[in-house]
């Protein structure tokens, strides 16, 4: 009999192939207390070195893969490579005479608590407990499970999936990925989307009920995962496989078409991206601009933060790259951590309401200032738009919007030419930013709604604790008021708004978010053309009486199933 899970849509596409079960990597050190610290030291020292060389060849294996370096793997390099990383876990080890494999246990524990990479960053818990893993393997000498063993062509189970497993996997073997854990912003997610792997993520418990022996049908559009499917299931799906495979190919027409609703309503449809390397694949994705160019991850290279001029030829080449579109770019969006270098800081017990995003680069100017002066001067090369994150207060604003005139002048006075009409644009991620949106309407050019924070902050709940998650809810009505709201009082005053986060790339959510008269979808690049065929076939004034009804429930479950009843040729079962 056959058994179907729920989860996360990771990645596109339906397979029907043989289940390959991989082991859970959950490696803990045996014993506390050291013998002898120096041995201790030593082995300490040898295991940094022997995954410093690991990290490297898995580093260029993906840089072949993918033809570009990989966030997360370079930040594991990054992080192996810090001298004050090592030297805190050798002084753990000396000053609490611990064997060496309760140092890293420490050590990852220390560095997730750091601060607020976390929120900032959602692979950085990930990042550093793969790194922790790693370390152990090599001092316990005990194999970490590796998608690379696989000698068959196989649907691969696991309980959670590190990125430096996913590029180690060969195409050509893995039908499917599907996970106990995980989220639709996960890097392993994103990797398997740009691998065009059909994957499931966060089934919670699909590992229970999994064996080697079995037959699985994955389908990576809807988040489903089949167990000892029935043949009228794998006659079902094959079917859909078909007409999935049929869909893209047609997709591909819309590319050089505006993005218009059957009742002539014009909506932009742009990629986030979060390397400049990526560029090259969002101009070959159908995308009308870029939304949200974050430029965390560039910055942070080598645990330094990149020049003026080095920032610059990045923000060009962008450019360049599409000049006739609008490319916004994000001004540095994390937690003051980065700023020491002591890695025992503490940035207090709730980093995410912390020193973050605009907070944090007012009030370290020297990390705002020449990102502004290397925007500015990059704009004379294509349409670039500065963006500043997390912000809550008029005053904030107003301060990131005096700089950047500051910093026109001073470039003007240096004799650099820079163009009058770059936009300057904030995210809206609090609630205090949606209820003051008609204020802020009056100084920012656009508005920008990152939907994760907003729902973090609008739900009070913490991303990372998972007993909380579920009450995160991006079709809940109050979510749906407040990006209303912020929609609405922007056009009043002439301001166009764009969706950046999850519920842009949220299926159910899109018709919803039509309806509002949303001006912009920022969204991964391989949901682009998805998303433009959608809105092709969807009427804005048909949908008004949905979304009032939408607005009238009590719950994200009630707005869910209206939209599947009402909307059913759009949401197959």
């Amino acid at each position: 009999m056959s058994h179907t899970l729920n989860g996360i849509a990771a990645g596109g596409g339906i397979t029907i192939a043989p289940v390959y079960v991989m082991g859970a990597s959950s490696l803990a050190a045996p014993n506390k207390v050291a013998d002898d610290e120096n041995h201790e030291a030593e082995r300490l020292r040898d295991s940094f070195s022997l995954i410093n060389h690991d990290l490297r060849q898995i580093g260029d294996q993906a840089e072949a893969e993918f033809g570009r370096p990989i966030m997360t793997i370079r930040t594991l390099q990054t992080v192996i490579n810090d001298p004050a990383v090592r030297q805190l876990a050798m002084d753990m080890l000396i000053e609490n005479h611990w064997t060496a494999e309760w140092t890293v246990e420490q050590l990852v524990d220390r560095l997730q608590k750091l601060s607020t990479i976390a929120v900032s960053s959602p692979f950085w818990v990930g990042v550093v407990h793969d790194l922790g893993q790693r370390l152990l393997s090599h001092l316990l000498q005990e194999p970490i499970p590796d998608v690379a063993n696989l000698d068959h062509r196989a649907v691969v189970i696991a309980h959670s999936i590190s990125p430096t497993q996913v590029v180690r996997l060969d195409r050509q073997l893995v039908a499917a990925l599907v996970t106990d854990e995980g989220g639709a912003t996960s890097h392993f997610s994103l990797l398997s989307e740009e691998l065009a792997i059909p994957s499931v993520v966060a089934t919670h418990g699909v590992t229970k009920y999994a064996h080697d022996d079995m037959v699985a049908i994955v389908d990576g559009i809807h988040g489903k995962v089949i167990l000892q499917p029935s043949p009228q299931e794998i006659d079902q799906y094959q079917k859909m496989a078909g007409q999935y495979a049929r869909e893209n190919s047609a997709l591909g027409k819309l590319k050089h078409q505006e993005t218009r609703s059957t009742d002539g309503q014009r909506i932009r449809i742009a990629a986030n991206m979060s390397l400049p390397d990526e560029i090259n694949t969002i101009t070959h994705s159908g995308a009308e601009g870029v939304g949200l160019f974050r430029t965390e991850f560039m910055l942070m290279e080598d645990a330094r933060f990149a020049s003026e001029d080095a920032q610059f030829a990045i923000y060009k080449q962008v450019a360049t790259a599409m000049p006739e579109r609008l490319i916004v770019v994000r001004t540095l969006d994390i937690g003051s951590d980065k700023l020491v270098q002591d890695a025992s800081y503490d940035d207090g017990n709730n980093p995410a309401l912390g020193l973050r995003g605009l907070r944090l680069g007012l009030a370290h100017q020297e990390l705002l200032r020449p990102q502004i002066r290397a925007l500015l001067r990059a704009a004379t090369y294509g349409k670039i738009a500065i963006m500043f994150p997390m912000v809550t207060t008029l005053a904030e604003f107003r301060q990131a919007r005096q700089i950047v005139d500051e910093e026109r002048q001073q470039l003007t006075d240096e004799g650099i030419k820079i163009p009058d009409n770059v936009q300057v644009g904030m995210m809206v991620e609090t609630p205090a930013a949606v209820t003051m949106i008609d204020q802020f309407a009056q100084y920012a050019d656009f508005f920008s709604i990152g939907s994760n924070d907003l729902a973090q902050y609008l739900f009070a709940v913490d991303r990372t604790n998972s007993q909380v998650v579920p009450l995160l809810q991006t079709l809940h009505p109050a979510m749906l008021r407040s990006v209303l709201h912020v929609i609405r009082q922007a056009h009043h005053e002439g301001k166009w708004v764009s969706l950046c986060g999850n519920m842009a790339a949220l299926h159910v959510a899109e018709p919803l978010l039509l309806a509002m008269g949303l001006d912009e979808f920022s969204v991964p690049s391989d949901h682009i053309l998805p998303l433009r065929h959608l809105i092709s076939g969807l009427s804005v004034r048909q949908l008004q009486p949905l979304l009032h009804q939408a607005l009238a429930l009590d719950n994200a479950n009630e707005v869910e199933q209206l939209i599947k009843h009402s909307l059913p040729e759009l949401y197959q079962a």
